[in-house]
Order: C-alpha cells, then structure tokens, then sequence
C-alpha cells in the first residue's frame, strides 16, 4: 500500500553539480601547506578548540569558595562555549578495603612432600671387551677422519680404511650383540602379561 502512495509522488531530482576539478584543488591544498595563516584572520576551528592564555587561578584550600562565577561569555550558547568554572575542591577519594579472594590462598607446608628424592639409579652393567672395542672403533674412525681434515694432513687409504672400516665394523658388532627382547618378560615392569 505504501507503494503505490509512492508511486504517485513524482521521484526529486538532487540539483546538478558542477564538475570538481580534483587537480586543482590537490595544487590549492599543496601550494597552501607551508603558508603561515594571515594575523587577524577568521580562525577555522570552532571557538570551544580555543585554549586560554592564562588559566584563572585557584583559589586557597583554606578560604571557604565563594559561589561559581557565572560563564563570562552568557550570550554564547551552544556546542562552541566553553566553561571556565573549575569544579570544586572538596572531592573526597572512597578507599575499599582489601578482600582475601581465592588467589590470596596460600597452601600449608606438608612436610612430607616438601623434598622429593629420588632413588638411586642403578648401576650401569659391565662392558665385556667386545663391547668395548666396538664402541672405540664407532666413536674412533669419525674422530680419526676428522684429525686429518683438521690438521690439514693428506687423507692417506690407510687412515680413510681405518676410519670407515672401524666405523662400520663397530656398528655391525654392537647391532648383533643387542638383546633380543626374550628376556624382558622377566624383568619387573616389562609389561602385563596376558
């Protein structure tokens, strides 16, 4: 039904603009940025942006206030007057005491748990010979080829068999000599037995 009451009503035309001429007014914009505005010239901000020179004086705490002086400018109303009144000295500040909450709360020392310590570990089994010279030649042939790339000698075959060749047989030899896991279920904490 509003439709058709609109429908009746011939549609308003905005009059026509004339054309901006955006390039002049980016000169305009740009040859005014440095200009010092004229003295005596309209200011172009509102008059409530004006700050006063001198700020009025506050009067002693000791000396009872008087009434607030009245706006000295009462024939301006509107967003642009501004009030010089300052508001009153006797503002009082409200202190709120402190509440324990539950992060003020503090656990009580049980002595129980206050250290822990932990059990000794136990001791490394022993390293049969075998074992021994294979851990020296994996860790030995890297450490015997790096001393000669470091001391600048000339990598002879002898030192790069010996490097490789301890490297790899001393890997080979501690692989075959791992255990095979058949005895783990009689260890304690092996896993449930089902």
């Amino acid at each position: 039904m509003a439709d058709r009451e609109d429908e009746g009503a011939a549609p308003q035309e905005e009059p026509a603009r004339p054309p901006l001429d955006e390039d002049a007014a980016w000169a305009a914009l740009v040859a005014g940025f440095d200009a010092e505005p004229e003295p005596g010239a309209a200011a172009s901000w509102p008059e409530a942006e004006n700050v006063p020179e001198d700020p009025p004086a506050a009067e002693p705490a000791d000396q009872p206030s008087a009434e607030p002086e009245a706006d000295p400018s009462p024939d301006v109303d509107g967003p642009s007057a501004v009030s010089t009144v300052l508001p009153p000295t006797d503002r009082s500040i409200v202190i709120h005491p402190v509440i324990h909450g539950p992060r003020n709360y503090e656990l009580a020392d049980d002595e129980d748990d206050a250290h822990f310590v932990p059990p000794e570990p136990p001791p490394l089994p022993e390293a049969d010979v075998t074992t021994k010279f294979a851990w020296t030649a994996v860790l030995g042939g890297p450490l015997l080829l790096l001393a000669f790339v470091l001391f600048g000698l000339e990598l002879t075959w002898w030192a790069i068999t010996v490097g490789i060749g301890g490297f790899l047989g001393g890997f080979g030899t501690l692989v075959a000599r791992m255990r095979t896991g058949e005895d783990d279920d009689e260890m304690p904490g092996g896993g449930a037995v089902v």
